[in-house]
């Protein structure tokens, strides 16, 4: 999972720990919880793919990112909408790591004003698209979201209809990522 927001006073925290709960009792993943806040990135993209796939020449920091990420077979991404896209944060994060979103299924929870963080989802399929990622169809989507969870992300509404679709969209990503795991040991991707 990602915590894409990096913003002082964010709520991406707090909608991470109501899905990381949902995930666990779902049960078919071992969580990894990265929040972007906290696994900074130089400002600067190195100029080139090669020295961008150049993992040894990156921060001890950098390189553990890269290897968590590599080593996931799916990802969940909670992000915030931005003027109409999401974060640059999130972009930034995405453009380092050329590699390790291939041929493995990402899903989406979003938040933000009366859209609930749709456009940025929108904006998202592409991007991972072009790096040869699987985007989950369903997706959770809060908006108002700052009305509907507490500090510790528990919600403050009927839970029925987000827990209903955490699990349809669980669901989905685990058959994906079987899916995914399955084809890539028996033939490694080429992008």
């Amino acid at each position: 999972m990602i915590t894409a927001s990096v913003r002082e006073g964010r709520y991406g925290p707090a909608i991470t720990r109501w899905f990381t709960e949902q995930a666990t009792m779902h049960g078919a993943f071992d969580l990894d919880v990265i929040d972007l806040a906290d696994t900074p990135l130089p400002t600067a993209l190195p100029s080139g793919l090669t020295a961008l796939l150049d993992v040894d020449g990156r921060s001890e920091e950098q390189r553990r990112l890269a290897g968590r990420l590599a080593e996931a077979d799916a990802f969940v991404v909670v992000t915030p909408e931005y003027n109409h896209s999401f974060p640059a944060s999130l972009k930034h994060a995405i453009d380092w790591h050329a590699t390790q979103w291939q041929a493995k299924p990402v899903a989406f929870v979003s938040y933000g004003g009366y859209g609930g963080g749709v456009r940025a989802i929108e904006h998202l399929r592409p991007v991972f698209a072009e790096l040869h990622a699987v985007t989950i169809r369903n997706w959770i989507s809060f908006d108002q979201h700052w009305t509907r969870f507490d500090a510790d992300g528990r919600l403050l509404e009927d839970a029925t209809g987000p827990e209903a679709a955490a699990k349809a969209l669980l669901d989905q990503l685990g058959w994906w990522s079987g899916a995914l795991a399955a084809a890539r040991l028996t033939t490694p991707y080429q992008a």
